[in-house]
């Protein structure tokens, strides 16, 4: 039956509204009980994506392969991750509130229903769902200033965004007929019928998604949001709807409108250069670390976006391990971020890690490694994640993008490293407070995973490249 392709998602909405209910009941310790059941919901969904068989259902909009799997299994861990980071967080800022994990499980599903979309109005379901409930995330610390600054932000930019895809959704429609990638890739493989309104449709369902991923020149929410959000949401949009936008531009260019590769190559490989730039420069003068690390993601995803212009199945191979690394060292980036605590208030100035490594060595040695990891230095798995990316560049004959590339993160590697100047070198500043044991278990296992990738890479690589060839097949 069809409905079953669908089973990790219905567990999780009907986990979702159990949940709600629970903490309705349970009045006392309900947001520590949501986010456990949270978690234990999405560890259970990730168990029947691997049990999952292949098929399309939900009268074609709804397809199970490789890369479906791959993908959500990536934004599962990153939402594990996530609220595992939260718990303690929010207890500390007296956001005590159930909620909070239902919302990260709602825009979870949202994100899962977008790795499966194979339809446009699917696509453009799952999109609104993972969008609606960060918008309300990013806004939780409703008493804080910056907090519901940054929601509004995100929303009315957000709103703009979804009325781009919605409009290229519409205008591909008009010219095609369809909404089916299937058909959409059948009906577009014959010249005559890649009209130039279904190219002006495509421009705009790209520009709807970059947003999502933040990139130039639709990135000029990332910043104020990144600085203004409760750090465990900004760790959660900087990971999951990243992997999961990112993800849904790939099937949306590498499957019905690939063979339209001439018309949108171009548009990515500006938008590549220009986000892996403004990445770079912008970050040098930043003095809050979670703007600098906006600006990272940023440049990050305009390397994730090297791969996608190449449009073959090893540039999708290379950007989906770009992926896997990203998540992890973002994810333990920001538990050291959280740890960040004086006299039980959060701190985010780059100068207040100043002689970290003196009073908290284990701290400053695994933000250290992140750095390193950002700023592309082997062994780590940022430099891997780097060298997949520019393989499929140069593969393609794009070498002035590839070298692009290498060189703006050569500039980026200043401010990384400027941070681990800070942490060694510079005189200690006071010591942060006890940190939470959900933190040191975040930071260590993104940790591990950045130093050793390498000794694992070949699995990853396999079960990347099977995922491409799901889309290109």
């Amino acid at each position: 039956m069809s409905w079953t392709l669908a089973l990790p998602e219905i567990v999780l909405s009907c986990a979702g509204m159990a949940i709600l209910v629970l903490g309705v009941l349970a009045r006392e310790n309900a947001f520590r009980m949501a986010s456990m059941f949270t978690v234990g919901a999405m560890v259970l969904a990730a168990v029947l994506v691997m049990a999952g068989v292949p098929g399309l259902g939900y009268s074609g909009m709804f397809a199970v392969d490789a890369f479906s799997g791959f993908v959500k299994l990536l934004i599962l861990a990153a939402a594990i991750l996530a609220v595992i980071l939260s718990m303690d967080y929010i207890e500390q800022e007296n956001l005590r509130r159930f909620e909070f994990p239902v919302l990260m499980l709602f825009a979870t599903v949202g994100m899962m229903l977008m790795a499966s979309a194979v339809n446009l109005m699917s696509l453009y379901l799952g999109v609104e769902l993972m969008s609606l409930s960060i918008y309300v995330l990013a806004a939780f610390a409703r008493d804080d200033l910056r907090s519901s600054e940054a929601g509004l932000k995100y929303f009315v930019l957000g709103a703009l965004a979804s009325g781009l895809l919605l409009y290229g959704i519409s205008l591909v429609y008009g010219f095609a007929g369809t909404m089916s990638f299937g058909d959409l890739g059948r009906l577009l493989s014959d010249k005559d019928h890649a009209s130039t309104g279904v190219t002006v449709g495509v421009v705009f369902i790209v520009a709807g998604l970059s947003f999502k991923i933040s990139a130039v020149p639709f990135h000029m929410w990332t910043p104020d949001v990144y600085e203004g959000a409760p750090t465990p949401v900004t760790a959660f949009m900087g990971t999951a709807p990243k992997v999961a936008a990112m993800a849904l531009l790939l099937r949306v260019l590498g499957g019905p409108f690939g063979h339209l590769l001439a018309q949108w190559q171009q548009l990515i490989v500006l938008v590549a250069i220009a986000s892996m730039l403004l990445g770079s420069l912008a970050a040098i003068g930043q003095k809050n670390i979670k703007r600098l690390m906006a600006y990272s993601s940023i440049g990050h995803m305009g390397y994730a976006l090297v791969g996608l212009a190449a449009g073959t199945p090893l540039g999708v191979k290379g950007v989906l391990i770009y992926l896997v690394t990203y998540v992890f060292m973002n994810a333990g980036a920001f538990a050291c971020i959280l740890a960040m605590r004086r006299r039980g208030r959060a701190v985010e100035g780059i100068s207040d890690l100043a002689g970290l490594a003196r009073t908290d060595l284990g701290l400053a040695l695994w933000l250290a490694v992140f750095m390193f990891s950002m700023a592309g230095i082997p062994p780590f798995s940022g430099f891997w994640g780097k060298l997949f990316i520019f393989q499929a560049a140069v593969s393609q004959g794009m070498w002035a993008l590839a070298v692009i590339g290498v060189l703006t993160s050569v500039i980026g590697a200043y401010y990384y490293i400027r941070i681990i100047k800070v942490m060694f070198f510079d005189d200690s500043a006071e010591a942060f407070d006890a940190r939470p044991a959900s933190l040191s278990v975040v930071a260590v296992a993104g940790g591990l995973f950045t130093v050793l990738f390498f000794t694992f890479a070949a699995p990853v690589e396999a079960a990347a490249l099977a995922a491409a060839k799901a889309i290109f097949g």
